[in-house]
C-alpha cells in the first residue's frame, strides 16, 4: 500500500484518539471507582454507646425518710449492677436525673416538684443531690411530676436505648391537678417506661394506682418498707480499697472554672459514703473504676479520653485554667503528665475491681447466712432495669 502525507496524518490522528479515549475511559473508571469508595467509606457510621438513662422521682414527704436514706445508701449498688452491660458489644453511657416531690417547702404552682438534676454522668452530682434531700409534709402529685420529668428532661430519641422514670413514694398514685393517666400516655409516646415504687403495703400500692400506673406504661411495679435499714456488710478488702480509693483520686486533674469545686464534690461525696460503713465506701469505690463514672467535663483525663479536651487545646490551654502542677509545664510536658495519670488511674482501677471481686464472694457467703431481707429501693431500681435491658438486647456478662 502506498501512504501519501495525508494518509500518514489520518493514521497518526487515529492512533492518537483511540490513545485518548483508553485514557479518558481510563480516568472515568479510576474517578468512579473513588468516588464510589467515597460513598461507601461516608455511609460507615461512627460507633454510638447506646444509653441508659434513669429518671428517679422521690417523695420527700414527712414519712420518707427511709426512702431517701435507702437511694442514697444504694445508688452506688445500682451502678455497680450495670457495670458490665453492653449492647452488642458496646457498654454503655449511664445517664441519671433526680427529682423530688410532694415536699411543702417546694413551690405549689410547680406541683411541689424540684428537679436537682438533668440527666448527667457525673454521678457525683447526683449522691450530693440525695445527701442534700429533707422531708416536710406536703402534696404528693405523681401524675404532675411524671409529667414534669418526660417533659423537661433531655430524653434519647434512639429505641433501643433505656428510658424509664422510677418513681416512689406512699400516697394514692392518682393524687392531683395533672391526670396521671394522660401523664403516663405522654411517656409511652415518648418510649419512656415508669416503673412504681409504693413504699409500703403490697396490696395497698395495689389498691391506690401504683400497680396500674406501672402496668399502662409498660413498667414494672414493686412495693418496698421504706423503714428497712440497709446493711453494709464489711470485709477485710475494705481497708485497702479505700486506700486505692484515696491513690485514684490523686489522678484526677481539675480544670477550667469549676474543676475545683468538682473535684471538692469528688472527695465530700468520698466522706458521705465513708461516714455510713466501709462497706459502702468500696461500693463507690467499685463504681468509680466503672465507665459508668465519667468526668470528662472537669478531669482532663477523662476529657482527654472522651474527647471533651483535643490535645492541640490542652498545649495552649490558659495556666489559670489547669491545676497547680501544670501552670508551668511545656506542651509536650501537659501531654505527659496526663498521660502518666490516665495510666495510673487504668492500674488502680484494675486493682480495685480486683479487689471487689474478691469482696463480692465474701458478702455473699454472709449474705447466705443472714436471712432474707424485705426487698429496698435498690432491688427495685436493678431488677426493673435489667429486665428492660434485656428486653433492648442488653447483655449482662459475668465477671
Amino acid at each position: 500500500m502506498r501512504f501519501t502525507k495525508r494518509t500518514l496524518t489520518v493514521a497518526v490522528l487515529s492512533v492518537l484518539l483511540v490513545s485518548m479515549s483508553h485514557t479518558i475511559l481510563a480516568k472515568t473508571v479510576e474517578t468512579q471507582g473513588e468516588q464510589a469508595l467515597s460513598v461507601e467509606v461516608n455511609n460507615i457510621q461512627p460507633i454510638t454507646a447506646p444509653r441508659i438513662q434513669l429518671a428517679i422521682l422521690l417523695d420527700t414527704s414527712s414519712s420518707m425518710d427511709g426512702l431517701i436514706d435507702q437511694t442514697r445508701n444504694q445508688l452506688w449498688q445500682v451502678v455497680n449492677e450495670f457495670s458490665t452491660a453492653t449492647q452488642n458489644g458496646v457498654k454503655p453511657i449511664l445517664e441519671v436525673a433526680l427529682f423530688e416531690y410532694g415536699n411543702d417547702s417546694l413551690a405549689e404552682k410547680k406541683g411541689f416538684i424540684r428537679r436537682l438534676n438533668q440527666f448527667t454522668r457525673e454521678l457525683d452530682k447526683v449522691s450530693e443531690g440525695l445527701f442534700s434531700l429533707t422531708t416536710n409534709g406536703g402534696e404528693e402529685f405523681c401524675g404532675f411530676a411524671i409529667q414534669e420529668a418526660v417533659n423537661s428532661l433531655q430524653w434519647s430519641d434512639v429505641d433501643s436505648d433505656i428510658k424509664t422514670i422510677f418513681i416512689a413514694g406512699n400516697e394514692p398514685f392518682t393524687q392531683g391537678p395533672v391526670n396521671y393517666q394522660s401523664a403516663l400516655e405522654l411517656a409511652k409516646q415518648r418510649g419512656i417506661a415508669i416503673n412504681t415504687i409504693h413504699a409500703g403495703d403490697h396490696q395497698e400500692g395495689i389498691d391506690t394506682g401504683w400497680q396500674s400506673g406501672a402496668v399502662l406504661a409498660g413498667g414494672s411495679y414493686m412495693s418496698i418498707d421504706a423503714n428497712q435499714q440497709v446493711v453494709h456488710i464489711e470485709s477485710p478488702q475494705d481497708v485497702h480499697i479505700a486506700l486505692l480509693n484515696k491513690k485514684l483520686n490523686d489522678t484526677y486533674i481539675p480544670y477550667g472554672e469549676k474543676g475545683a469545686e468538682n473535684k471538692s464534690r469528688q472527695l465530700e461525696q468520698d466522706k458521705e459514703s465513708s461516714t455510713i460503713s466501709a462497706g459502702l465506701m468500696s461500693k463507690r469505690a467499685r463504681s468509680k473504676s466503672s465507665s459508668f463514672y465519667s468526668n470528662s467535663k472537669w478531669d482532663l483525663v477523662d476529657a482527654l479520653k472522651e474527647g471533651e479536651v483535643a490535645e492541640e487545646a490542652l498545649a495552649v490551654m490558659a495556666p489559670a485554667a489547669l491545676p497547680e502542677p501544670m501552670k508551668n509545664m511545656t506542651a509536650s510536658e501537659r501531654k505527659q503528665y496526663v498521660a502518666e495519670k490516665a495510666e495510673e488511674r487504668s492500674r488502680i482501677n484494675k486493682e480495685i475491681v480486683t479487689l471487689s471481686k474478691s469482696r463480692d464472694a465474701f458478702v455473699a457467703k454472709q449474705k447466705q447466712a443472714q436471712a432474707a431481707a424485705e426487698p429496698s429501693m435498690g432491688d427495685a431500681l436493678t431488677k426493673a432495669v435489667r429486665q428492660q435491658a434485656e428486653q433492648k438486647d442488653f447483655i449482662f456478662e459475668k465477671e
